[in-house]
């Protein structure tokens, strides 16, 4: 009997372990991750897998964000590290990390180079307040990574401050975009073939220093060039994609022959036109100025296209401040900031990637978009004006006295105007039926009546993408920065967006549609059953002890009563 006993306890050993070594060998062939949360948060898209297995080499990661935070800091940090660990997972090896303290060192001095050097680097700090033991103090933190491969390193925010957000709501929407903006810089360090983009000028479009910060943005990322068309029929071939910034000048017919074969071709295009001319500079000589229609021609073309940019001004209640002379302190201005409504601050208008979590988009002398009943082409409005707007057509009258008044909401009557627009599908050429036949049979020229498919995003306000200029000293602030109010608006991002979707042949722009819900405990509910849930966690463990007690005192009593009882049977 003790021999059989045995050996079958030999061989349960031998078969549990043959069941471990089994699966090992298996899980070495088939590999698989179980995500049992809601949102499914750790479920990677199929492009980020195919990023990470295809690494040949170690990306590093530099995550400054170690050190004694407020609770939501710590929640970014633990996300932070679970994505590392969950890119991992399909990297192996080829994904190194560390968390670094920039605070870490005692001596003051030290702590400031360091700041220093990282504000060199890229990363921009967040002050916070940190309680400690004598009292609560103001602690400078950098919320980003510096990441390396090979010999490039770039640097990479993890926070994503956003205007009129709470803390917990920035918070959750910079946990949304750990898994893109992990996959991005990783696509940016180590992609090989950069595509190419086309900045178009000779229409007056604006000049290299007020696009220097966007272009400096997109070269991390693309080839970047100038283009000046000249009727050169091929001086796009080689490139994917074409900006216009705010010509000012018409084109001629060759030239917009030359960008719609681009675009019939498969090119990729991004409009930002002002409708209406007005500018800021003769405000502040006289007061007064006249928004007048800016036509440059180009009106026709994205009307087949499938929208139409209307002449007018848009007005919005929701609107960036300027600053007003106010008087004088001394020999020194003094000045106030008043709420200027054809600055409109425009939101997300749907949760499309290239918006979604975006911060607000600064407008200035924007005009609202249609948009056309064409079923062949989608539609989708990016931005859009808030819900207490309205629009004024040319010529439009601009009076500064405007902002001694209160916005009338009875007036502010149009909402959700919009201000861009992307447009996909297969468009129809403009010079459909108006080539001759010598011309539109050449092999040379190709000439395409109907284009394959393709995608551009029209914005009515070539603003939005120019970065202020110091006049003075000529510095070159970042795009989206006011530097009157210091405020940082989504412009930069917005662009940046916009061209990463249109050239995103792998997919990865799709992450940013990621959804994580905030489960915030209720503070109130929390205040009211304070004392309730401190008792039930003090008794409850205390009465279960006690009542496993009570049960196995009761089993130890029951089986040896059994025995006592078997035994004087036998006897």
């Amino acid at each position: 009997m003790k021999n059989k006993n045995k050996f079958n306890s030999y061989l349960q050993l031998f078969t549990g372990v043959a069941i471990v070594i089994l699966l090992n060998i298996i899980g070495n062939f088939i590999f698989h991750r179980f995500d049992l949360t809601a949102e499914k948060r750790y479920s990677l898209s199929n492009a980020t897998k195919k990023l990470l297995t295809d690494l040949d080499d170690v990306v590093y990661f530099k995550v400054y964000l170690e050190g004694e935070f407020p609770a939501g800091f710590k929640r970014l940090r633990s996300e932070t590290k679970e994505m590392l660990d969950e890119f991992r997972a399909y990297a192996g090896d080829n994904i190194q990390y560390t968390f670094i303290n920039p605070s870490q060192n005692e001596d003051i001095r030290k702590n400031t180079e360091v700041y220093e050097q990282l504000y060199k680097d890229g990363l921009l700090p967040t002050s916070l307040q940190v309680k400690t033991e004598n009292g609560e103090q103001n602690q400078l933190i950098f919320p980003g990574a510096l990441v390396t491969y090979h010999e490039k390193t770039f640097p990479m925010q993890l926070l994503k401050n956003q205007v009129a957000m709470a803390e917990e709501e920035v918070l959750n929407a910079s946990i949304e975009n750990l898994e893109f903006e992990f996959a991005s810089t990783i696509l940016k360090l180590t992609t090989k073939e950069k595509a190419k983009i086309a900045i178009i000028e000779g229409h007056g479009e604006l000049d290299g220093k007020k696009l220097e910060d966007i272009t400096k943005a997109l070269e991390e990322y693309y080839v970047v060039e100038r283009v000046r068309l000249n009727n050169q029929l091929f001086s796009l071939r080689g490139f994917k994609a074409a900006i216009v910034a705010k010509p000012d000048s018409a084109f001629n017919e060759k030239d917009k022959y030359i960008i719609d074969q681009f675009v019939m071709k498969g090119g990729k295009m991004l409009w930002l036109i002002d409708p209406v001319m007005a500018s800021m500079d003769s405000l502040t000589k006289n007061n007064v100025t006249l928004g007048l229609a800016n036509p440059i021609n180009i009106e026709d073309i994205l009307f087949k296209y499938g929208v139409r940019l209307n002449t007018n001004l848009v007005l919005d209640a929701q609107s960036a401040p300027i600053p007003i002379l106010a008087g004088y302190q001394g020999n020194q201005p003094q000045h106030k900031f008043y709420p200027w409504v054809y600055f409109p601050v425009a939101f997300p208008f749907c949760d499309h990637p290239i918006v979604k979590n975006l911060n607000a988009v600064k407008f200035e002398f924007a005009s609202s978009i249609d948009t056309l009943n064409n079923k062949e082409i989608k539609k989708t409005i990016l931005l859009a004006s808030s819900q207490y707007s309205r629009s004024i057509n040319t010529p439009a009258r601009i009076d500064l006295a405007i902002l001694k008044k209160e916005p009338n909401p009875k007036e502010y009557y149009r909402k959700n105007i919009p201000l861009a627009v992307l447009l996909e599908g297969a468009f129809e050429s403009i010079f459909k039926n108006r080539i001759v036949p010598i011309v539109a049979n050449s092999e040379e020229l190709a000439f395409k009546a109907n284009g394959i498919k393709t995608a551009m995003i029209v914005v009515a306000d070539g603003d939005v993408i120019r970065n202020q200029v110091q006049s003075s000293t000529g510095k070159v602030f970042p795009l989206g920065y006011d530097r009157y109010t210091q405020q940082q608006f989504g412009n930069k991002n917005f662009i940046m967006n916009c061209m990463n979707y249109l050239l995103d042949d792998s997919g990865l722009i799709a992450v940013r549609t990621r959804d994580i819900q905030i489960r915030l405990l209720n503070k109130t509910v929390i205040q009211e059953s304070k004392l309730k849930w401190q008792l039930i966690c003090i008794l409850s463990p205390i009465f279960l002890v006690i009542l496993y007690g009570l049960f196995a005192g009761w089993l130890r009593q029951k089986k040896y009563a059994s025995k006592i009882d078997s035994s004087n049977h036998i006897n």
